[in-house]
Formats: C-alpha cells, sequence, structure tokens
C-alpha cells in the first residue's frame, strides 16, 4: 500500500504542475488579449507612430498594394504591441512557476536577470527606432536614383522594422549573456578579454546578417553590441571578484543547513522525496 502511494506521489506531483502551467499560460494568453482590445482602437495611430521615421522624410510616402493590408497591417501591429507590452507579466508568470525549484541564492539571482534583460529588450528597441531608423531611412531615400518617387508598401515596412526590432532587442541581451557564460563557469573573463579580438569580428559578421546591406546600419548594431560586450565582460570580473570575496565553499553543515532550508520553503519536494 505504502508503494503504491509513493509511486503516486510523482505522478500527482507531474498533473499538477502541467495544471499549473495550463492556468499560467492561459493568464497569459488573457492579459495579452486584454491589451490587445484595449489597443485596437488605436491600430492606426500605432500604425501613424511606428511609420513615423519613415514618413518624415521629404518626398516618401507609403502605398498599400495588397487590398487587405490598410486594415491587416494595422491589427498586425497592434497585436504584437499587445505582446510587448505585457512582456513583464509574461515574465512574471516564467519565474512564478520556476521559482519553487530554486535555491534561494539562485531566485535573488534570477529575478535581477529578468528585469534587467528586459529593460535590454526594450532599450534596443528603443535605440532602433530613436537613432537607427532615422539614419538608415534617410540614407536609403537620398540612395535613390534620380526620378525615383520612394514609395514603401506598409506591409513590407512592418516586417521590416519587425525583424529589425528583434535584431536590436536580442543584441542588447549581450551582457546578459556574457554574465550568464561566466556564472555557469562555461567560460572565463580572462578568456573572453583575450579573445576580444574574434569577439569584436563575430559582432560585424552578425551585425552584417541582421541588418539591411547598407554599412550604417550594420556599424549601427555592431558598435552598441560591442559596447555592450565590454560592460558584460567588465560586470563579471566585479561579480566573479564579488563572488570569491564573500563565498566560499560549503562544509557538510553548512550544506544540510541549506537543504534544510529549501526543503521549509517547498514542502512539496519534501512530500515526493
Amino acid at each position: 500500500m505504502a508503494e503504491t502511494e509513493n509511486q503516486a506521489h510523482p505522478e500527482g506531483s507531474l498533473l499538477s504542475h502541467l495544471l499549473e502551467l495550463r492556468n499560467r499560460l492561459l493568464y497569459c494568453i488573457v492579459v495579452i488579449l486584454i491589451a490587445f482590445g484595449a489597443l485596437v482602437p488605436f491600430a492606426k495611430d500605432l500604425y501613424a507612430l511606428l511609420a513615423r521615421p519613415l514618413i518624415d522624410i521629404p518626398g516618401v510616402q507609403m502605398v498599400a498594394i495588397d487590398v487587405v493590408s490598410p486594415f491587416l497591417t494595422p491589427i498586425k501591429l497592434t497585436f504584437a504591441v499587445a505582446i510587448v507590452v505585457t512582456v513583464p507579466f509574461l515574465l512574471y508568470q516564467l519565474w512564478a512557476f520556476v521559482a519553487p525549484g530554486l535555491y534561494r541564492n539562485e531566485r535573488r539571482f534570477m529575478m535581477p536577470l529578468l528585469v534587467s534583460s528586459t529593460l535590454l529588450f526594450y532599450g534596443g528597441m528603443a535605440f532602433a527606432y530613436y537613432f537607427v531608423f532615422p539614419a538608415a531611412f534617410k540614407l536609403f531615400a537620398m540612395s535613390a536614383p534620380a526620378g525615383v518617387s520612394v514609395t514603401t508598401d506598409i506591409r513590407s515596412y512592418l516586417d521590416f522594422v519587425f525583424s529589425l526590432f528583434f535584431a536590436f532587442g536580442i543584441t542588447f541581451e549581450v551582457p546578459i549573456a556574457t554574465i550568464l557564460l561566466v556564472k555557469t563557469g562555461f567560460v572565463r573573463p580572462e578568456t573572453l578579454s583575450a579573445k576580444r579580438s574574434y569577439v569584436i569580428l563575430g559582432v560585424f559578421i552578425i551585425a552584417a546578417v541582421l541588418t539591411p546591406p547598407d554599412v550604417m546600419s550594420q556599424f549601427l548594431l555592431a558598435i552598441p553590441m560591442w559596447l555592450l560586450f565590454e560592460v558584460g565582460l567588465f560586470l563579471s570580473y566585479r561579480m566573479r571578484g564579488k563572488d570569491t570575496s564573500e563565498y566560499h565553499e560549503l562544509t557538510e553543515q553548512e550544506m544540510e543547513a541549506e537543504l534544510d532550508a529549501h526543503e521549509r520553503d517547498n514542502p512539496a519536494d519534501k512530500d515526493r522525496d
């Protein structure tokens, strides 16, 4: 009988985790739909705001080639904005799902990581909108041959802008990636510092792949990515120095105390055992 109950515990635990995951995914979907419903009345205004870096250039205008593009393109943009706006809530749901399985020191590390990665992603998008788009679109318009009218399709413009938003948002996560590589012991800061020339080469190669085929866009992505790598490397040195000065190898008694504290914070794990 006891053996049967012990075998049932893992199944019950797995089922409870799946139910919790389902509930948190439902929360995310509901919040995204609520944000989308609240933003739909402003769909045209959102697209006008997104198109401003291109429309502000003299002699440039936008067209809709497909019949349904004037309706579907702003709606598509609105849904994407709803997801971007709700990212903090989505990350909180992720945090709430995985936090019970983490130790206290891991929790202290994960929350600042989630917050900083969110802010960096938003920062990358803002940098692209306010600095990259005006400079790149002005260069594209000036490069048009004489007698050629620059008219951009609204759907093509949206896809192009989305790709750059994603590229700059992801590349602004370079400090987080650098810190994680060092924190997990995958690489040492001295190794990254010694291989700096290869990192810089890789940065420019990535920028060439992610940006349009013009030198300005590549440099506008590569230079911040390189600087962010240096920031992440500097923070890695600082964090490693703090770790070596404040932490030491745990004794057997300290390890038992840590496990007891983890069991008190997560009684469900003790029941499964």
